[in-house]
């Protein structure tokens, strides 16, 4: 129960609204369901920080009278911090509720002995890039059978219709400058249910174990003698590239794949990674998060060695039915992805088997990659 120790204390200590029905902060979250910042024209197939989607969904832990007839419209502050600390003050009180009912369940069932609950699992299950029918069967069958699913941002919505109906579902996602729960909350949260008793499922999109943050959430609850099943997902690198029909490894062309983060530990434009060693032209690079670090990246890259020709491509949203794609030469893709205003998730692959997808879309006499190395 430690996390709702620690965050009844962070309500009372931060918040200037405390728990207090009365004196509730109106910048409530629920009327402020129309504001994400999504730029495209199409909806998104994931949960957005502030979307009609996500309060409809999670509607059980607001208390129902919290809910109102109040005008939808964007928070009265742009303070990302407040808006997050009255979420979670509202709550923090069916939160505990829920935790009473499944504590009792247990004990009802004859599970416990005097008054100790053995803990429950805790799964942390991968969900694909977004396309529902990319899911494990293993996934489906512990998504239906779940007290509670704590769900990423990048769980696509086709895929949280899948859950069975007398689970409850947890928005945790994390978003550039809105983070929903820190990561240290998470660990809490899913500590305090799994101690419950309860089964907990951790739905991360992609494989959770694949820049997912997976392996902390189990060496965190490991440590605590909770039990945790991991059950692989596709990442986005092999579902997106399946899709686009681009084989990661071809004989003759690319010998390897390799993985990276785009995302800057500090959250500046500089990749965490040594472009020195990734500029391998034998080699395909698959960044993840790389949005606004694809500039410095693609620089770094061609000044070690990789030719500005190198074919590339940005998908952003892939296996969704809102898939958007720019496939350029590595020297122009920054700017291309600009003009084309992609938005997060975008996934960038570059190397020469970009080339051998059907859709890429530069013909074979211009400078091909492919005939130079053939």
């Amino acid at each position: 129960m430690a996390f709702l120790h620690k965050l009844a204390s962070f309500t009372s200590l931060h918040s200037p609204f405390n728990n207090n029905t009365h004196s509730l902060n109106p910048r409530n979250p629920i009327s402020s369901i129309n504001c994400n910042n999504n730029t495209t024209t199409s909806p998104s197939p994931f949960t957005e920080n502030h979307s009609i989607e996500r309060y409809q969904r999670d509607q059980w832990v607001y208390n129902e009278n919290k809910f109102n007839n109040q005008t939808m419209s964007c928070p009265f502050s742009s303070d990302s911090s407040a808006i997050r600390e009255d979420d979670i003050a509202l709550q923090l009180p069916e939160l505990k509720k829920l935790l009473q009912v499944l504590k009792e369940k247990r004990e009802s069932e004859g599970k416990c002995s005097g008054g100790k609950c053995p803990p429950g699992n805790v799964y942390l299950v991968g969900t694909g890039p977004g396309d529902p029918e990319l899911l494990t069967l293993k996934a489906v069958r512990v998504m239906k059978s779940a007290d509670l699913l704590l769900y990423d941002r990048l769980v696509s919505n086709d895929v949280l219709d899948l859950v069975g109906s007398d689970a409850k579902l947890l928005y945790v996602g994390k978003t550039a400058g809105y983070h929903s729960r820190t990561q240290e909350e998470i660990h809490e949260l899913l500590l305090s249910f799994a101690e419950a008793g309860a089964t907990v499922v951790r739905l991360k999109g992609g494989d959770p174990l694949v820049f997912g943050r997976g392996g902390e959430e189990m060496d965190f609850l490991q440590q605590q003698g909770i039990q945790v099943k991991v059950i692989p997902g596709i990442t986005a690198a092999s579902g997106i590239a399946a899709e686009l029909g681009i084989p990661l490894t071809h004989r003759g062309i690319a010998i390897s794949v390799r993985f990276l983060t785009g995302h800057s530990r500090k959250g500046g434009t500089d990749p965490l990674f040594v472009a020195e060693n990734a500029a391998d032209p034998d080699s395909t690079l698959v960044v993840y998060m790389g949005l606004s670090t694809l500039p410095s990246l693609a620089q770094k890259l061609m000044h070690h060695g990789l030719s500005p020709q190198t074919p590339a491509v940005a998908i952003e949203r892939g296996t969704t039915p809102q898939q958007r794609m720019v496939f350029a030469e590595l020297k122009d893709l920054a700017e291309n992805i600009t003009s084309a205003g992609l938005v997060s998730p975008t996934l960038i692959i570059i190397g020469k088997v970009v080339e051998l997808s059907p859709l890429w879309p530069i013909s074979a006499k211009e400078n091909s990659c492919l005939m130079q190395a053939s």
